[in-house]
């Protein structure tokens, strides 16, 4: 299975970039929502992939949904994350997929095909920078770290939009950008090239892969009440470790999704 999410990477990565040397066709699922004819492509790609090898094997999938067989396994793909920096030409998205044994996360992978890296991480193995061991950063105060985030579809019409945590977080960490792909930014953070990273309202196949490779590479990954969190959770807290709970107090500030129970 390892062999084949890495042969699954690379082949889609390959046509995904020829596809954005030439250009495709844009539609909207919703007023800020895009989606290409390659996420489409793309997708069903990797599901033939799968499909050819694990037929019974289950798979969510971010364009055609769940595809559920009642399997131990579980695939999760992200055709393209950042679909509208690959429609305007912004040279920053990536293929990533996630694996699932029972429920648990055991393989990944994150590949940005302009710029060749190629991230991969092995429950109890680690998580390797194309074949390079990564490890979070060693930034321990908030004020000298370096953060990321993204702001959701809803932004202009939803009151929860993530604008004053960003603001919070500009006043509070050396600097915060947003390069508008989610996995990447986690992968970033398994890198130690970021040292934080929180989102709200992201899916299942934007997390996967990143969320095992933050903690592969030493990292953690909270809710922002700093509890276990499940891949179909509203909130996203991910750091080195050293900065995490300095980032879950200031997260308790700026507006929350309602949450389940309360």
């Amino acid at each position: 299975m390892k062999n084949l999410l890495i042969q699954m990477a690379h082949r889609a990565g390959q046509e995904l970039l020829e596809a954005f040397e030439k250009g495709v066709a844009v539609e909207f699922k919703g007023p800020d929502d895009l989606v290409t004819e390659a996420d489409r492509q793309i997708e069903s790609l990797l599901m033939d992939m799968i499909r050819s090898r694990y037929p019974d094997h289950d798979i969510l999938a971010e364009e055609t949904g769940s595809h559920d067989r009642g399997s131990d396994h579980g695939w999760i793909i992200d055709p393209i994350d950042g679909t509208t920096n690959f429609a305007h030409g912004f040279p920053w998205f990536a293929i990533s997929i996630g694996l699932e044994v029972r429920r648990e996360l055991v393989l990944g992978v994150i590949f940005n095909p302009c710029n060749q890296e190629f991230f991969l991480a092995e429950r109890g193995a680690g998580v390797w920078l194309n074949d390079r061991p990564i490890r979070v950063s060693s930034v321990s105060a908030l004020e000298k770290s370096l953060l990321a985030t993204g702001f959701p579809y809803d932004r202009k019409t939803a009151e929860v939009n993530n604008y004053d945590h960003f603001i919070n977080f500009q006043h509070a960490a050396q600097a915060c950008r947003r390069p508008g792909a989610a996995s990447l930014d986690l992968a970033c953070v398994a890198a130690g090239r970021l040292d934080g990273f929180w989102e709200m309202k992201l899916k299942p196949w934007d997390l996967a892969a990143g969320v095992l490779m933050i903690e592969e590479a030493g990292g953690r990954v909270t809710d922002f009440d700093g509890q276990p969190m499940a891949l179909d959770q509203q909130e996203c807290l991910a750091s080195n470790g050293l900065i995490h709970d300095e980032m879950q107090a200031l997260l308790q500030q700026g507006r929350r999704l309602p949450r389940v129970g309360v």
